[in-house]
């Protein structure tokens, strides 16, 4: 699945043969259930099934001439069907066809999606799992805080795109909806019933109500939800940027065998495939704006939504999928660099542990405001050189009347930031799993971050 990105799924449901073909399955249906109804003779739809190909290139000729696409389609099929195509689109506008069959094209397009984040969330978890006891230093401001493990980071990724795969399901409940109510969808020509039984042989459903189009705030919403996809992409891939700075180098994308980072440096290793994803998100982001532009059109239609739709509802969803296989790909194979991070979080000499301290003194009776103080001066000495915050902090009168030198010690220990993290997982990943997963998968892994690590 990883590599799926390279085979034209996706972009196999937004061609102009299979919207055709979607559009012919909307008018059979439509004739079928006629036929169910005694409005049609038995036998219509099975026959010009049976006579029709798509003929694009025939569709296209004609829409030359008549400037309609679904008439130039209508008249094509007519062609084959012979005296039974007299049948079709009876009682139906153009939009009830195409109306329809996209939101056939769209709930194709998002089960492609869902399938890419089941895969996503697979590769987070493995990752979380494989790193549970890998400390380093936790940032805010892009400042040393406290210590987090790398685990904690990535859960809290798996958990977001738990959140949009959820918002995912939503989506595309909302867009799963034909119609097939006429003109001004008053159903003045075609009953209500025909419109049920046919969304119930194509898996929608009904429009609750409608004018001539389906109403477009539901595909401002599927798009929306391509965006906050896109927008936690980013997300990830921003801090794996970040991690792998030079003066960072606590991760890093995998370089692949032959791989070339910069046609003049021969020593780069770029983060390209995060910087490719956070250039994408904004294409997206881009996208869903314009389809809520088109949610407000003039009466009960105009065409303006039309031209922009051609472009973002396939654009958008074959991104999204490119997205979230690359970046699967890109996480399954990330280089963790445990010692780098530990080292990292030592960097500052015992500064992250500065609130640890501060707790211990208010918990022993002193004032918070002077073991506040005390602490903050003894951080900002070690912050200019002047000694390691741990041995300034045992030198001082104040905190020794409250301490002992073991209690001090404790303080500094960076274990005692985690010993919640496997209650907090049970809510992310399920008690049954940790159960399951955590010991082997964590020895697993280190073996094949290791591996990793030495070839790179």
């Amino acid at each position: 699945m990883i590599d799926r990105y390279t085979l034209p799924r996706m972009g196999t449901i937004w061609t102009q043969t299979h919207k055709y073909e979607l559009w012919l399955q909307v008018e059979l249906a439509v004739c079928e259930a006629m036929e169910q109804m005694g409005q049609v003779p038995q036998g219509v739809a099975a026959r010009i099934q049976k006579k029709v190909t798509i003929n694009s290139s025939r569709i296209a000729a004609i829409e030359e001439v008549t400037k309609h696409d679904v008439i130039a389609f209508l008249e094509s099929v007519a062609e084959q069907a012979g005296k039974d195509g007299r049948f079709l689109h009876a009682g139906l506008t153009s939009s009830d066809i195409v109306d329809t069959s996209l939101a056939l094209q769209l709930v194709e397009a998002a089960q492609l999606i869902r399938e890419d984040v089941r895969g996503l969330l697979k590769a987070l978890q493995d990752l979380a799992f494989a790193h549970q006891d890998t400390l380093m230093v936790g940032r805010s401001h892009g400042i040393h805080g406290e210590p987090i493990s790398f685990a904690w980071k990535v859960a809290i990724w798996y958990q977001e795109f738990q959140r949009q795969q959820f918002r995912l399901e939503a989506a595309i409940a909302d867009i799963a909806v034909g119609k097939l109510s006429g003109a001004m969808g008053t159903f003045a020509h075609l009953s209500p019933a025909i419109e049920k039984a046919v969304c119930q042989r194509l898996g929608l459903k009904p429009a609750p109500i409608s004018n001539q189009i389906i109403q477009r705030d539901r595909h401002a919403a599927f798009l929306s939800t391509l965006a906050l996809i896109a927008a936690s992409i980013e997300k990830v891939a921003t801090e794996i940027r970040h991690l792998q700075r030079t003066e960072v180098l606590e991760a890093e994308e995998f370089f692949e065998p032959g791989q070339k980072g910069s046609s003049a440096m021969p020593h780069k290793r770029n983060p390209i495939s995060s910087e490719n994803l956070c250039g994408l998100a904004r294409v997206v982001r881009s996208n869903s704006l314009a389809a809520m532009e088109n949610v407000a059109l003039w009466h009960e239609r105009d065409i303006s939504h039309s031209s922009a739709e051609r472009i973002i509802l396939p654009d958008s969803t074959i991104l999204i999928d490119y997205m979230l296989v690359r970046l699967t790909k890109m996480v399954s194979k990330l280089v963790v660099y445990p010692q780098r991070m530990m080292a990292t979080l030592n960097q500052t000499g015992g500064l992250i542990y500065s609130q640890r301290l501060l707790l211990a003194l208010v918990d022993k009776g002193a004032i918070r405001k002077d073991a506040y103080e005390h602490v903050q001066q003894h951080a900002m000495a070690a912050w200019k050189g002047k000694g390691s915050f741990q041995d300034l902090i045992v030198q001082d009168p104040f905190i020794a009347k409250h301490l002992s030198m073991k209690e001090i010690a404790t303080c500094f220990n960076p274990k005692a930031y985690l010993r919640y993290q496997q209650q907090i997982f049970a809510r992310v990943f399920g008690k049954h799993v940790l159960r399951k997963s955590s010991t082997r998968t964590r020895s697993t892994a280190s073996k094949k971050t290791s591996t990793k690590r030495n070839s790179s």
